[in-house]
């Protein structure tokens, strides 16, 4: 077995025993407190980070952490996990499965491989910029010559007011076939297995963006930051088929 390969098998064994935290809490009564940002925040949340980064401290100490929850570990690493536990927590509080968990290994800050998990339907996508494979079988985006085929997805309509120019993404929406608010990382789940064709969001951090990108690439997309560029180096995700993505950038600048 392969380095990455190994590093497949860890990573999913993460994903699937936090989701266990996480389901243990889904539809619950559980308090919910507010971040420095305003950002909600869960026991679910607290504890699935807690797992992880004990499981990654034992089985590879040389190895640096990035976690929502709890900050940044050995940071200058060769290879680093980034973390976030619920991505989606709003949608995880409102009791809807349109979260997952994001868990991304960086070598040399350059994501390798990418997992989102969906805890509740046991839904795993692994991506390692070649490949990407649901629970297993391969998964590819699906082909969209036109915008007027394409569904269109975001997490938040107002941030794209926030962020970006909301009178450029409005024309985009009268172009494309349909628009949904299907977002945060299940949005980008259901571009890489051929649901939809465009996922925007105008505003990330580096836990919500880095295991999208060998996820989306190894799925036959094209991913970069808002404004065409390195997601990697970005704050921002445009990611869609290959045919529209140019247009779409062209478009939004």
């Amino acid at each position: 077995m392969s380095e990455l390969e190994q590093f497949k098998k860890f990573a999913a064994q993460l994903a699937k025993e936090s989701g266990e935290i996480i389901r243990s809490y889904f539809r619950t009564p559980i308090s919910v407190e507010s971040k420095y940002d305003s950002s909600p925040v869960t026991i679910a949340d607290k504890k699935a980070e807690e797992l992880m980064r004990k499981k990654i401290i034992s089985e590879f100490p040389d190895h640096g952490i990035i976690g929502e929850e709890f900050g940044d570990l050995n940071p200058n690493a060769e290879y680093k996990w980034i973390l976030d536990p619920i991505d989606g927590t709003k949608s995880f509080i409102c009791g809807t499965v349109t979260f997952g968990t994001l868990i991304a290994l960086v070598k040399n800050n350059e994501p390798i491989l990418g997992i989102i998990y969906q805890p509740i339907l046991k839904e795993l996508l692994v991506g390692d910029n070649l490949t990407c494979k649901l629970n297993g079988a391969k998964v590819k985006v699906r082909e969209c010559k036109n915008l007027s085929e394409a569904v269109l997805l975001t997490t938040d309509h107002l941030n794209i007011k926030k962020y970006q120019n909301i009178e450029k993404f409005n024309s985009l929406l009268e172009m494309v076939k349909l628009y949904r608010n299907w977002g945060d990382c299940y949005g980008y789940y259901l571009l890489a297995t051929g649901y939809a064709d465009i996922m925007i969001d105008p505003i990330m951090n580096v836990w919500d963006l880095m295991a999208l990108i060998p996820i989306i690439e190894g799925a036959g997309g094209t991913i970069t930051d808002y404004h065409g560029n390195d997601p990697v180096k970005g704050n921002s995700i445009i990611a869609s088929s290959k045919k529209i993505h140019k247009n779409i950038i062209n478009l939004l600048n």
